[in-house]
């Protein structure tokens, strides 16, 4: 599937672990499920995804992603509070999986939803074939950084001016069995 733009750097603020204090709301990951996306859900996706970034996808970006098993999102008492978007496309035999945006709500950073919700992603995108998963972050994005290299993604190269701003990306690729393990 075609991506409607630059893919998203994750945008939750997440430096915290699971195991800490939930944020101001009083809220903790215990209260959050996370599950398929859904065409009820896709406005509240809009909505954070209006709030997390500059250069917003517009409501049909996600409506292409409704079948896709690695668009999820989280939910706490009815409320959409984060999402991911992912797929998997052939790749000469080694299908690649493809992160292309990520989201917390602010009121929901801090609890350690973002590694959940990209956790859950990994394991969509692996029961989905792929061996491999890449996405792009804003190389000035430290706590995204921080994150993805967390969970096991190394830096494969620098792509100039890859946001709309000028600023360069980083693509960062994950061996699905390496992380498994």
């Amino acid at each position: 599937m075609t991506s409607p733009g630059p893919e998203r750097e994750v945008n939750t603020d997440d430096e915290t672990s699971e195991s800490e204090p939930g944020s101001e709301s009083g809220d903790s990951l215990s209260d959050v499920t996370i599950r398929r996306a859904e065409r009820a859900d896709l406005l509240e996706v809009l909505g954070i995804e209006k709030t997390c970034f500059t250069e917003p996808w517009p409501y049909t970006a996600f409506e292409s992603f409704l079948d896709e098993p690695g668009f999820l999102v989280a939910v706490n008492e009815g409320n959409v509070v984060g999402y991911i978007v992912a797929d998997v496309m052939p790749n000469h035999g080694r299908d690649l999986g493809h992160i292309k945006d990520i989201a917390v709500t602010p009121e929901a950073r801090g609890i350690g939803l973002g590694r959940r919700l990209l956790q859950r992603g990994l394991v969509s995108l692996s029961f989905s074939g792929a061996a491999l998963v890449k996405l792009e972050v804003r190389v000035g994005n430290e706590p995204a950084l921080s994150l993805y290299r967390k969970m096991g993604f190394e830096p494969a190269r620098r792509v100039p001016s890859y946001y709309a701003d000028g600023e360069d990306a980083l693509l960062m690729v994950l061996d699905v069995d390496a992380w498994q393990d």
